[in-house]
């Protein structure tokens, strides 16, 4: 943590607007409409809803099994 690269701390501003006019702005371009709009229909979220619960509830049948 002593090595922190100062590009990637907060600095508290707002955030970017959608980038609108990519030429003018190439330096320091904002945020692709896409990239703001997209819906998260196929995520990560939805099969850890399941896996997670289903490997605590092994992982405690096997504690429970070797723990006598």
């Amino acid at each position: 943590m002593e090595n922190i690269d100062p590009q990637h701390t907060e600095s508290g501003e707002a955030p970017k607007p959608i980038e609108k006019d990519y030429e003018s702005h190439k330096q320091d371009p904002g945020p692709a409409k896409p990239a703001v709009t997209e819906k998260d229909e196929n995520g990560g979220g939805q099969a850890l809803k399941w896996v997670l619960p289903i490997l605590i509830i092994i992982g405690l049948i096997v504690w429970f099994a070797m723990r006598k």
